[in-house]
């Protein structure tokens, strides 16, 4: 089992490249929306109930996918770098793959704010995520959430022997799911 993890800040391409790569390899896709989006339609993501039902539909994709003959599953998700708690659960999530004899690959993507801004519009992005669609408070959150937090690791930080960091800003996603698929040999 390979499991791959594509961080990094908001409409960054985590999504569209898990996409490109997904249909290069067997790999399915659990992009981040696919859970938040399920469960907003009944709570907000923000309460309580929204975080814990957001977390145990993960947490039970996760169990049943790494205990599964599937080639391989991509995540995608926001980890704040200076939040220990995003620490600690890309650090659970591996630990449960590599249990059950699966290999993790840490996939970075980063891009500048301009850039990031253009991508929370594209069509591919509104069709995915619902929660997206009212672009305004999307836009606000982006910015809210680039000055709040840390969405990209410092040099040296992340040790793990399968990562790659790659400056998406003006390589088309299909090229970087190539980038990907060559450096892991997937």
């Amino acid at each position: 089992m390979n499991f791959v993890i594509i961080f990094g800040p908001q409409a960054v391409g985590k999504m569209t490249v898990g996409q490109h790569l997904a249909a290069k390899t067997n790999f399915k896709l659990f992009h981040n929306h696919m859970s938040i989006d399920f469960v907003s339609q009944f709570f907000d993501y923000g309460t309580p109930s929204g975080k814990h039902l957001v977390s145990l539909v993960r947490r039970e994709i996760f169990e049943e996918v790494s205990q599964s003959d599937l080639e391989g599953l991509i995540f995608t998700y926001v980890w704040a770098f200076d939040l220990q708690a995003d620490w600690d659960y890309i650090e659970q999530i591996s630990k449960l793959f590599e249990s059950r004899g699966g290999t993790v690959y840490f996939v970075e993507l980063e891009a500048d704010l301009e850039e990031r801004m253009k991508r929370n519009k594209t069509e591919n992005r509104l069709e995915h995520k619902p929660s997206k669609r009212n672009v305004e408070k999307s836009e606000t959150d982006l910015i809210t959430t680039h000055e709040k937090y840390r969405l990209n690791s410092l040099p040296g930080e992340i040790t793990k022997p399968n990562y790659i960091r790659i400056n998406n800003t003006g390589i088309e996603p299909e090229v970087v799911a190539d980038m990907i698929k060559d450096r892991f040999h997937f």
